[in-house]
């Protein structure tokens, strides 16, 4: 029985809320994969909580509100991708009911679960159902009709799992991305190991980290997600000055009516807003009688065969930053996040500040990407994500530091290529970044890779060692005969009529193999202009870009 929970037992939580995590992360992976190693919410979800481990572990934890704030902070500069983002601020608001708590009992620690739901909630104005948030939301409620009728602690989280769990069964059914996929939702199966491994560590059991085992577990069938499942053509988002108007509800029932996805998020100084729309400059007009527009980006979903949900956390205490020196001081300066030496070198010789690595399975923290934007030299900072997962923690940087800091949404190596490529020598901040999104969204992107275990998609069967051939998120075509598929691949490009085709090799690709793809393209495109760079990337034999 546990009546209440004091720092030191909070720590012991944590620890093994990351121990589940790091036992099961594999199959929370496989939740959420094609047939090629890119899956990585388990893994994001271990960084994330594993930055709290740490933090944990070189302090005496005192008060419970003192061992909730540490593993809040630093989570949030931790988190990785969007699951560990929504995964941050869950235990932010699960803190900030905490502040000054010396100890929680059963009803104050239902509370709090409540708490970290709402924060991670009012990020979003319509959340879909069937997610982390859903199970979330219905397990801490779960929790809190407990408590009113129990003071043992293990029985009001037993309960709550006890929900959650019968939740996340019913994500399939809720969520149309995971019915097509054929799976639960990977976030949300994550959250309750971690509730499970904090339950266990009041009941006096230690998760020990073990190695991971072949085991069988469900796996998505990914089918292609076509123009049909995109109701609004343009993401927009942007931000405001709130000088002029004060209410903010007006705005969010002006957005309900012309979109949806909206995530309207304010503080004393700015309305940061993202919405699908078919009508942006509607938007915008509206958006400009609360203040002065900061930042703009719209992105046609439509053309980029895309569906961008990007989630906007609450804005944090500004955090202070080291300033360059002067003498290299310039109006805008670049970040860039990506893998391989080649690649990185790309970067370098079209003027970026600073390099990230990272990419798919290599998600950067927030911190990480924090500390590039305060080492370049200059006030206005462009990131470029390069990777679809990225996007998210690189937009918690943007109340964490006195810089401004625009995040160009690039999903992809091409993109960030094309966009820096766009870069004006002069204009304003906003103008930069609109040709740069604008550039970036002309590209088009192809993957070739192998798959490492057998799958489904699309109902094809998908056997490991395969060669598979990717446009955007679509399976173009796979088979073990490596020719025929970049074949294939090439011919689908020749049909966006591209000027230009820059064929990225990876890390064990040799320049004769990378010469015979180069000569396939080239044949299938003669009207094009073929390159290939040496680019040393891991996960993909080629990366290759048509525009």
């Amino acid at each position: 029985m546990t009546q209440k929970i004091a720092g030191e037992l909070f720590k012991k939580m944590v620890v093994n809320a990351a121990a589940a995590i790091e036992n099961n992360k594999q199959e929370i992976n496989e939740l959420n994969v094609f047939p090629i190693p890119d899956g990585d919410t388990g893994t994001n979800m271990r960084l994330t909580i594993g930055a709290a481990e740490k933090a944990l572990a070189t302090m005496a934890p005192g008060t419970l509100g003192h061992a909730a704030d540490v593993t809040a902070s630093a989570m949030l500069r931790g988190a990785r991708g969007n699951s560990g983002v929504i995964l941050s601020l869950l235990f932010r608001g699960f803190a900030k009911r905490l502040k000054d708590t010396d100890s929680a009992d059963a009803e104050t620690f239902a509370s709090a679960l409540a708490s970290g739901v709402d924060s991670a909630y009012k990020a979003v104005m319509k959340p879909a159902e069937g997610t982390i948030l859903t199970v979330s939301r219905l397990a801490a409620n779960s929790a809190a009709a407990a408590a009113e009728m129990e003071s043992d602690i293990e029985v009001v989280l037993e309960q709550a799992l006890a929900t959650g769990y019968v939740a996340l069964a019913d994500t399939v059914n809720q969520n149309p991305v995971l019915k097509k996929a054929g799976v639960i939702d990977a976030g949300a199966k994550g959250y309750l190991y971690m509730l499970d491994g904090m339950l266990k560590a009041l009941r006096g059991i230690v998760i020990e980290k073990t190695p991971p085992e072949t085991v069988a577990v469900d796996k998505a069938d990914f089918t292609q997600f076509t123009d049909e499942d995109i109701n609004f053509t343009y993401c927009t988002e942007f931000i405001v000055d709130h000088k002029y108007k004060s209410d903010t509800n007006r705005l969010r029932d002006f957005l309900d009516m012309r979109g949806d996805s909206i995530v309207v998020v304010e503080d004393d100084q700015i309305i940061k807003v993202h919405l699908h729309t078919n009508e942006p400059g509607v938007v915008l007009t509206e958006a400009l009688s609360y203040g002065p527009l900061l930042s703009i980006k719209i992105e046609n979903m439509r053309e980029q065969h895309s569906e961008t949900i990007s989630l906007t956390s609450q804005a944090a205490p500004e955090a202070p930053y080291a300033d360059p020196a002067p003498a290299v001081m310039k109006a805008y300066g670049t970040v860039a996040v990506c893998a391989g030496a080649g690649i990185e070198e790309v970067f370098r010789d079209l003027g970026v500040d600073q390099i990230l690595s990272g990419g798919q399975t290599m998600n950067p923290s927030t911190e990480d990407i924090l500390e590039k934007i305060n080492s370049t030299p200059s006030e206005t900072v462009f990131v470029l994500p390069n990777n679809k997962n990225i996007i998210m923690a690189a937009q918690q940087c943007i109340p964490l530091t006195g810089k401004n800091v625009i995040v160009i949404p690039t999903k992809s190596i091409p993109q960030g290529v094309s966009a820096m490529l766009a870069i004006a020598e002069n204009g304003s901040a906003d103008d930069i970044a609109a040709g740069m999104t604008d550039a970036a969204s002309r590209v088009h992107t192809a993957l070739i890779t192998l798959a490492v275990r057998d799958s489904l998609f699309d109902g094809k069967e998908i056997k490991e060692g395969e060669c598979l051939a990717m446009l955007e998120d679509s399976l173009i075509t796979s088979g073990f005969d490596a020719a025929a598929v970049i074949n294939d691949l090439a011919a689908t490009l020749n049909g966006f009529s591209p000027e230009f085709i820059t064929i990225y090799a990876g890390e064990n690709v040799s320049e004769d193999e990378s010469d015979a793809v180069a000569k396939c393209v080239d044949a299938a495109s003669p009207g094009a202009e073929v390159t290939v760079i040496l680019g040393g990337q891991p996960i993909y034999s080629y990366i290759i870009s048509a525009e």
